[in-house]
């Protein structure tokens, strides 16, 4: 994918950095830093995504639930098919499962972001918006209150831990908000319950 052809560029500009003809240096530290590293991890997590969604074979099921019973209407009358007739006129077939499968696959739970505000000052400091799954898995990273400031930050990142693997979150980052909610003014401990 895009790493491995980044990791091939990162191989060739090696050789030209030790000569630094035409800014090949500037270039190579561009492509090692750690912030282009974890956006092309993001963008291929993404693709990844994007290839494996499942997608519903149809959005009304139980319309089709409903031509199939009239199919079956019109063929030769057998003990199968009054069977599978019964089966797809059962309540908890076309009220539970079918309606369901058809709200579900109407909906889109896609993430959607709120959007960045237009007039954020030049001076601003960026800020990223990180979304971890946990699944039962600690985050695999500490958190401390800053001595001066007083923010809640990452204070290291366990290797091999979910952050880690996930190259979103780096010992230094402030933490602003945890699942909706935000972390100003309360303690480490507070914090390390939300999350």
């Amino acid at each position: 994918g895009v790493s491995h052809v980044l990791t091939l560029v990162l191989q060739e500009l090696s050789l030209l950095c030790k000569t630094d003809v035409n800014g090949v240096g500037m270039l190579y530290d561009l492509l090692r830093s750690q912030w282009l590293q974890a956006l092309l991890k993001i963008y291929e997590c993404l693709q990844h995504y994007l290839g494996k969604r499942p997608v519903p074979v149809t959005l009304q099921a139980r319309a089709l639930n409903r031509e199939v019973i009239d199919l079956l209407r019109e063929g030769p009358p057998s003990g199968e098919i009054k069977e599978l007739r019964r089966l797809l006129r059962a309540p908890h077939f076309k009220a539970a499962l079918l309606s369901a499968h058809d709200t579900v696959a109407q909906k889109d739970f896609e993430p959607t972001l709120p959007p960045l505000p237009d007039n954020i000052p030049e001076n601003e400091e960026a800020m990223r918006i990180v979304c971890l799954v946990k699944n039962n898995q600690p985050l695999g990273a500490t958190i401390k209150r800053h001595e001066i400031t007083g923010d809640i930050t990452v204070a290291r990142v366990i290797h091999g831990g979910l952050a880690d693997r996930s190259g979103l979150l780096y010992a230094g980052d402030k933490l602003v908000e945890v699942n909706g909610v935000p972390v100003e003014g309360l303690e480490p401990e507070q914090v390390i319950n939300i999350l």
